[in-house]
């Protein structure tokens, strides 16, 4: 009887176990959007491209219009310094400060080749005039939701752009871990530009 209460005690711990890792793994990022280093391309380490905002500069505040406390909309991002031969761009927008891990508030992949900035204010939409798609935050929406922390000290958001040489078959709606297993092997560059908010 004994060993039998050993057996249900230890069924119950790895239950609970699994359901807090889980419970943890949902808000999370992969791992390549929760580190500083630059992700690798096919021939070894990727170039680097540079993006800015209008709306705030590196380290800035990002004004309260581009948050969940204020219009919640898309700042406008502009990029240069792109590599030749590039297909397509992606872009993930996260917080690697969130309590349970690093949260997603934006995906969007097969941006043209062309294109060198996102105007302000994207709507919420699968799929955009341009072609380019939106997949889903971990609020779980499709498009951009923008940083709403706890209270306490500001969180940094990271804007990453990918200059990728293919365009990506990725249906709308992905999750940044499937977009970050589809771009292994195609990344060309990658932007990186970082704010903060807090309350």
């Amino acid at each position: 009887m004994e060993a039998l209460d050993m057996k249900r005690l230890f069924v119950w711990f790895v239950g609970v176990l699994l359901f807090f890792g889980c419970a943890r793994q949902k808000g999370s990022a992969p791992a390549a959007f929760n580190r500083a280093e630059e992700p690798k391309g096919r021939e070894g380490p990727v170039g680097k491209m540079v993006l800015s905002s209008p709306a705030f500069g590196p380290g800035e505040l990002i004004p309260e219009r581009y948050t969940g406390n204020g219009e919640d909309i898309s700042p406008e991002l502009v990029w240069d310094s792109v590599p030749a031969g590039v297909a397509s761009f992606a872009l993930v927008c996260s917080d690697p400060d969130a309590p349970m891990g690093t949260f997603i508030h934006w995906v969007v992949y097969n941006i043209p080749g062309s294109a060198r900035r996102l105007p302000e204010g994207i709507a919420s939409d699968e799929e955009l005039v341009d072609g380019a798609r939106q997949g889903v935050n971990s609020f779980q929406r499709i498009g951009y939701n923008g940083p709403k922390p706890p209270m306490g000290k500001p969180h940094r958001y990271f804007f990453r752009l990918y200059a990728l040489d293919t365009v990506l078959d990725l249906p709308p709606g992905a999750a940044a871990g499937r977009l970050q297993s589809a771009m292994a092997g195609h990344i060309l560059a990658v932007g990186e530009l970082m704010g903060r908010y807090g309350r």
